[in-house]
């Protein structure tokens, strides 16, 4: 990628470790929750090793069919959950840009050749130039948000991107219960804002 291999190494880590994260969440929680915690892991995985550089691994071709094919059947799903709540639309356009990025990154497909973590940049700009701009910008405004609900409420930052005061988390018998839950909300948010920087950076390849 353009940033050499030590950016690939960065986006596999902070991808990986985000993937875990998620893992360890679906075995907690409602259904719902754990459902969601089990396509969030599949996409900090499938994230983490596009980052590969390709000095390490350079995949092979089928590889590439596989990415389209597992991520094709998770947007379906995110599209029929979409019914019940609109943040699995967040989902389906994660898996959206999963595959398109498999597309542009496959071996023949015009102006690529390796994918944003093995040195796509050496074939030259891939995929559409308007749809990478359209996810680009959805990126930047999730990661926006994202960080919004991470600051502490009455600052700049806060207000501008949406972000919500402090301690809204409810439930939980006693401040330290209730402490915990928050704890844990704000991994789950520091996650996913990991990953939606990783999909801007990766975008960015293209």
């Amino acid at each position: 990628m353009h940033g050499g291999a030590l950016a690939g190494w960065l986006l596999m880590a902070l991808c990986a470790v985000s993937g875990a994260y998620c893992l360890l969440r679906t075995r907690t929680g409602t259904p719902q929750e754990r459902r969601t915690a089990r396509g969030e892991a599949l996409m900090g995985f499938g994230m983490a090793a596009m980052a590969v550089p390709a000095a390490v691994l350079t995949p092979p071709e089928g590889a590439w069919a596989v990415y389209g094919v597992v991520f094709g059947a998770a947007a379906l799903r995110a599209l029929w959950s979409a019914r019940h709540g609109s943040h699995h639309l967040h989902h389906l356009v994660g898996s959206l840009a999963m595959v398109y990025m498999a597309v542009t990154m496959a071996p023949g497909a015009a102006g690529a050749g390796g994918h944003a973590g093995h040195g796509a940049a050496a074939g030259g700009a891939g995929g559409v130039p308007l749809l990478t701009g359209v996810l680009l910008v959805y990126y930047a405004l999730y990661v926006l948000r994202s960080a919004g609900h991470l600051v502490p409420a009455g600052t700049g930052v806060a207000s501008f991107a949406g972000g919500r005061p402090e301690g809204v988390v409810r439930g939980g018998r006693g401040g330290v219960v209730g402490s915990a839950t928050g704890v844990g909300t704000e991994l789950t948010m520091a996650c996913r804002l990991t990953m939606g920087i990783a999909m801007f950076a990766m975008l960015l390849t293209l």
